[in-house]
């Protein structure tokens, strides 16, 4: 029993030990993890606090980078905004200085008018007076003539016609003389300032096209491959191009003759496609001709289009663009008819523009002012009235109608627009190096340049000089007074401004010369 006791006793005690060991080794675990955890959370925290400092200065420097772009748009903003108001500052001053030249324009204008009002009210007072006085007068030598001398009423009446006929003939030269020195002291200083400005601003090369198509050969052999076996190759393609093939002694060299030139055109497209291609019979011939012709019909479209485009010009038909195009394919003394058109257009539009009307419409004239070359050559009539023609027909304004038809004077001119068409086609025509003529065609209109000047009573001979650029007019002093010679040089210039075509001006000179010739013995 004692024993057991014993036992029960040192396994309590044993117990007792092992629980005390156990809990301080517990407690020591224990208080072991709690400091690691201690620890943990002290570097978390730490670490938390340096990554929130980081972010912290990342913030920063994203707000200070944000900040200066937004310092830098604002700044490219501000300048491209102040950029902008001083251009537009620089339209409105320069609008201003256009408004106010054309102000001052306008006030000379006003003055002149009043002036010439003023005028006109003077002389027709003075003529109204001069009335007077003359019916006066011939009341006066009436009555003088009719005591004095044997005639009857009628003779008298017939003798004081003759006077009064000759008076009024020299009055209307005095004043004629009179208004156009007037007018040239005037007008001609304005009017030389407005088309040297638009001279120089044109500045076009002085080159003229040549008429005639020519074709290079690879060589002489190729001559009896276009020919073909017994003609039967040339006759294919005269027949389709509607033109003559010429081949003669020339070597490596055939010429292409025809009179419509887009037709010639055609040809020579043509003819090239079959000597680079080799294949040259009759059914080639065909199937070539129709690809070039609609290779041509594509060019003159292209080129209206082109030539439109460039003048700016908005809403034409498109029949007048193709016939704008044509013109690439005219000539008028060597002239490019679509290079002529092109230079009145930028002419006439320099020459609005410096008298305020509208450039548009002055470019629109431009273009189309020789429309009616496109198709002269198969309609009956002038190419200014056909031009007119067509201008109305493709529902062009009277006004651009009448232009195209007024540029040669072959109607009267309704607006100062007709009068620029004028003019414009007169300086591109006469600028150096724009045409040439033949020698036949030369000679034919200094002969008659000479036959209009002799036409008139009064005038013994007349030579045409400076390469009909001058006409002299030798007058008999006999037949012609001094004091009508004026008037009858303004006769001839009106004769061949009616019956004559030329590029420029023709300057006429009356020369009256009274020569006493003694003989010494």
């Amino acid at each position: 029993m004692d024993g057991l006791l014993m036992v029960i006793l040192v396994g309590l005690i044993s117990f007792v030990i092992a629980f005390f060991v156990g809990y301080k080794t517990y407690e020591a675990k224990s208080k072991r993890q709690i400091d690691n955890a201690e620890r943990r959370a002290q570097e978390i925290i730490e670490q938390a606090k340096r990554d929130a400092q980081a972010r912290r200065r990342e913030s920063e420097v994203e707000v200070k980078d944000l900040l200066f772009r937004m310092r830098s748009e604002f700044e490219e903003e501000t300048k491209r905004r102040r950029e902008e108001l001083n251009k537009i500052e620089q339209r409105l001053l320069q609008k201003e200085e256009n408004i106010d030249r054309r102000l001052d324009v306008l006030e000379a204008k006003e003055r002149v008018v009043e002036e010439r009002e003023r005028e006109v009210v003077e002389r027709e007072s003075n003529l109204t007076q001069r009335e007077k006085e003359l019916s006066r007068l011939i009341e006066e030598e009436k009555a003088a003539l009719q005591k004095v001398s044997g005639m009857s009423q009628e003779e008298a009446r017939q003798l004081l016609l003759n006077r009064i006929e000759q008076e009024l003939l020299e009055e209307k030269a005095k004043m004629l003389r009179q208004l156009e020195t007037e007018i040239q002291e005037t007008s001609e200083k304005k009017a030389k300032e407005i088309i040297a400005l638009a001279i120089q601003k044109y500045a076009a090369e002085e080159t003229i096209d040549s008429t005639i198509s020519v074709v290079n050969l690879p060589n002489d052999e190729m001559k009896g491959r276009i020919i073909g076996r017994e003609g039967r190759n040339i006759r294919a393609f005269e027949m389709a191009t509607g033109v003559d093939i010429i081949i003669d002694d020339t070597p490596e060299v055939v010429t292409i003759s025809g009179f419509n030139p887009v037709r010639r055109e055609i040809a020579r497209i043509s003819l090239q496609k079959l000597i680079s291609d080799g294949r040259i019979h009759p059914a080639r011939i065909e199937e070539v001709v129709e690809k070039a012709e609609k290779e041509v019909e594509e060019n003159i479209k292209e080129e209206g289009e082109r030539a439109v485009f460039d003048a700016g010009i908005h809403g034409l038909h498109p029949e007048l663009v193709k016939l704008i195009g044509t013109l690439k394919f005219r000539t008028s003394f060597g002239q490019n008819a679509l290079q002529h058109s092109k230079e009145v257009a930028f002419i006439m539009g320099v020459m609005a523009n410096e008298l305020g009307l509208d450039f548009a419409l002055a470019h629109r004239i431009g273009l189309l002012h020789d429309i009616g070359k496109a198709v002269d050559h198969d309609v009956e009539g002038t190419h200014a009235l056909i031009g007119a023609e067509l201008a109305r027909k493709y529902g062009e304004k009277d006004i651009v109608v009448n232009a195209i038809a007024a540029h040669h004077e072959e109607e009267a001119y309704n607006s100062i627009y007709a009068v620029l068409a004028a003019a414009a086609d007169a300086i591109s025509a006469a600028r150096p190096g724009a045409r040439r003529e033949t020698i036949e065609t030369y000679i034919k209109r200094l002969q008659k340049l000479e036959e209009i000047a002799t036409s008139f009573k009064g005038i013994v001979k007349a030579y045409a000089i400076q390469a009909g650029r001058e006409v002299r007019v030798i007058a008999d002093p006999g037949q012609v007074d001094d004091k009508l010679l004026s008037l009858l040089a303004h006769d001839v210039k009106k004769k061949i401004e009616a019956e004559m075509e030329y590029p420029g001006q023709i300057k006429v000179i009356l020369i009256r010369e009274t020569r006493a010739i003694e003989y010494a013995k």
